[in-house]
């Protein structure tokens, strides 16, 4: 379909009060959604967010929702019908990062919180709305996965944040096939798997070579094309690619010198500071 797939479309984006999810709502309300849903923990940041961008004309709905919780994703998706509609674009951006070795991650705050925020939040977000989109053949339809280069790459120190994205990708890749074979191609899933971005969710970590810290509008910017073109893989910078390949063909061995004494992968965090 040529028909752009944010124009009059209901956008409903995740962690949407601030950084890349204030990002993707400015773009949509640029491009002319019907309307737009902010779901994020924080209420305040989210219903000012919300009031800051109605003042365009295009109709913007914050709503505090933790998407840690399946209950409040199912009681969102509810409200969200009963108040715009079912959404025709959705962007599971919503993330936290922990930076620790895996031993001293709490069990419940760290690990079980990153993986239902991280994978299982975008998973159970889409299976609410899919059925719907699905139905829907009048207009084309978005799915786009907030995922990272942590999830193509192992890294000490990132055990559990590269675990939830590693999920997030096969998880999202494998949707994307099943539409496909399904013949539902009025939806096109897109899965952006970033380096460092400097939100403040990596505060202290630094670039491999070659591997510039990208800036949030440089990030969302390759997201939001990805997505609207229905491009399933965005990896960036080229460096997310290459570092892919190089893993693929060489000797565990050979990898793991390159990674600690050339490109440095995986000196990457140890001064992450970062906030969640």
């Amino acid at each position: 379909m040529t028909e752009n797939p944010i124009t009059d479309a209901l956008v409903l984006i995740t962690g949407g009060a601030r950084g890349m999810g204030e990002l993707y709502a400015r773009r949509a309300v640029a491009a002319h959604a019907r309307a737009v849903a902010l779901w994020d923990i924080d209420e305040d940041a989210v219903t000012a967010l919300a009031a800051d961008l109605s003042r365009s004309g295009v109709e913007v709905r914050g709503y505090r929702v933790d998407v840690s919780q399946r209950e409040e994703i199912a009681a969102g998706i509810e409200k969200l019908r009963a108040d715009l509609g079912s959404p025709d674009v959705v962007i599971n951006n919503a993330g936290i990062v922990r930076g620790a070795p895996f031993w001293e991650h709490d069990p419940v705050a760290h690990i079980e919180a990153t993986m239902r925020i991280n994978t299982l939040a975008a998973m159970w977000l889409t299976r609410e709305v899919l059925p719907e989109m699905i139905a829907d053949a009048s207009r084309p339809k978005r799915i786009l996965n907030i995922a990272s280069a942590a999830g193509t790459l192992a890294n000490p120190n990132m055990s559990v944040y590269a675990a939830s994205k590693w999920a997030m990708i096969g998880w999202s890749e494998s949707l994307r096939l099943e539409l496909e074979s399904h013949r539902h191609r009025h939806i096109a899933v897109t899965t952006f798997c970033p380096s460092y971005v400097s939100t403040g969710m990596f505060e202290g970590a630094r670039g491999p070579l070659l591997t510039p810290i990208l800036t949030p509008q440089t990030a969302t910017a390759a997201a939001w094309n990805g997505m609207l073109h229905g491009t399933p893989l965005v990896l960036r910078p080229w460096t997310v690619k290459l570092s892919m390949a190089l893993r693929g063909i060489l000797p565990t061995g050979a990898w793991d010198f390159l990674a600690r004494h050339v490109f440095k992968v995986y000196s990457s965090m140890d001064h992450f500071t970062g906030r969640g």
